[in-house]
C-alpha cells in the first residue's frame, strides 16, 4: 500500500509531540506513515517525550527511500528559519505547517500517497504567516483550494464538507469556519441540499449502503412550527424534500438540542440515524467533542482523496509538557487507512 503522509502541524503546538507518541508507543499502527514536517523539530519532541531514550528520526529524500526500522521517517518538506517557541503564536510555524499541508496534499493527489492525515494547525498562525497561507482560514479550505487546482476547477466547483466522527457519532456540517451570523446566513435551499449530496455520497461508498441522515434545525425545537423561526419551514424542509426525491434516505428537521442523543450509537445498540447533518459548526462540533477529543476524527468529504485530522487544537497550554495524548491522531490514521481502502 502506498504511504500515508502525517503532516506535523504547528510546530510550536502538541502536533510534532503526538507524532512521536504515536511511533514510540504505537510502533504497529504508524507503519506505512511518513511524516511530512521539519527533521529538527521532530527530534525536539522525541527529546521531550523519551522514556528513557528519544525515537531516532529518519530524514527522507523521497517517498521511494525506506526508512531504517524503530524510527519516525520525516520528510523534510518546510524551512526552520529561526528556532520556533513551544506554545506561542509564531508566524514562521504557520508558513511550515502551510507549506508541509501543500506538498503532503500535491502528493496525495498525485497518487504517491494514499492518503493524509494533518496534525493541528493554528489558525492565528496561519494568518500571522501572510501571503498565500493567510488566505485559508484552516486545513479545509486551503486543502479545497490545492485540489481544484489539481482538477482544473474553480473553488465553488468542488465544495466540501466537515465530517466530525467517533465510534458514538456523525455529524457534517453545512457551513464550517465564519462568524455566526454569516453562518446563519449560509442556512440556504442550495448549502443544505449541497450537504445532503456530498455527505450521501461519502457514507454510502464508506458503509457500503446509503445512510439514514437526521437533520438538525436551525432554531430552538426547529423553530416550532414557525413560533421561533421559520427557516426550517421555508429552506430546511425543502431541501430534505429534495433530497428524499433524489433518492436519499433523511428525515428532519429535528430539534438540535435532542437530535444528536438519538442519533448516538452505543456498544450494543446502533444509533436511529447514521449521521446528523448540523447546520452551523458549534452546534454539530460540541455534541462529538463532549462524547471525547481524544476518539474524534475529523474528515473533509467532497475532496478527491483521503484526508482526516485529530479533533483536537494545537493545545498550547499543554505543548511541550509531553501531556498531550496521541489516541485521536491515531484514530485519524485507521480511518484514514479505513476510507483509502
Amino acid at each position: 500500500m502506498k504511504p500515508i503522509l502525517i503532516t506535523m502541524g504547528d510546530a510550536a503546538g502538541i502536533g510534532p509531540e503526538i507524532i512521536a507518541k504515536a511511533y514510540r508507543d504505537h510502533p504497529l499502527e504508524v507503519a506505512g506513515c511518513v511524516v511530512v514536517g521539519d527533521v529538527g523539530t521532530l527530534r525536539r519532541a522525541c527529546a521531550m517525550v523519551a522514556q528513557p531514550l528519544a525515537l531516532p528520526v529518519a530524514g527522507l529524500d523521497s517517498l521511494d527511500e525506506t526508512a531504517p526500522p524503530n524510527c519516525i521517517p520525516v520528510l523534510q518538506k518546510c524551512e526552520l528559519l529561526a528556532p520556533i517557541s513551544v506554545g506561542l503564536v509564531s508566524s514562521l510555524a504557520g508558513q511550515m505547517a502551510a507549506d508541509c499541508i501543500v506538498w503532503a496534499a500535491q502528493a496525495v493527489l498525485r497518487g504517491q500517497a494514499a492518503a493524509m492525515v494533518t496534525a493541528p494547525i493554528h489558525k492565528e498562525a496561519l494568518s500571522a504567516a501572510g501571503g498565500w497561507a493567510a488566505r485559508y482560514p484552516g486545513h479545509t479550505e486551503m486543502l479545497q483550494a490545492e485540489s481544484a487546482k489539481f482538477l482544473g476547477k474553480s473553488v465553488h466547483e468542488l465544495p466540501v464538507r466537515m465530517m466530525l466522527a467517533n465510534d458514538e457519532l456523525k455529524t457534517v456540517l453545512v457551513s464550517i469556519h465564519m462568524s455566526l451570523r454569516q453562518a446563519i446566513e449560509a442556512v440556504t435551499f442550495e448549502n443544505v441540499l449541497q450537504t445532503l449530496r456530498i455527505t450521501h455520497t461519502a457514507l454510502t461508498k464508506s458503509l457500503g449502503r446509503a445512510p439514514h441522515m437526521a437533520v438538525a434545525g436551525l432554531n430552538p425545537h426547529a423553530g416550532e412550527n414557525g413560533l421561533f423561526g421559520i427557516e426550517e419551514q421555508t429552506i430546511i424542509a425543502p431541501a430534505i424534500g429534495a433530497a428524499a426525491a433524489e433518492g436519499m434516505h433523511v428525515s428532519g428537521p429535528f430539534a438540535p438540542d435532542t437530535v444528536f442523543m438519538r442519533a448516538r450509537a452505543s456498544a450494543n445498540q446502533p444509533g436511529e440515524f447514521d449521521v446528523v447533518v448540523a447546520m452551523y459548526h458549534d452546534q454539530g462540533l460540541i455534541p462529538v467533542k463532549y462524547l471525547g477529543v481524544e476518539q474524534g476524527v475529523n474528515v473533509t468529504l467532497g475532496l478527491p482523496m483521503v484526508r482526516t485530522s485529530p479533533d483536537h487544537g494545537t493545545a498550547f497550554d499543554i505543548a511541550g509538557t509531553g501531556l498531550a495524548s496521541a489516541a485521536s491522531l491515531l484514530a485519524a490514521i485507521q480511518m484514514a487507512r479505513k476510507l483509502a481502502g
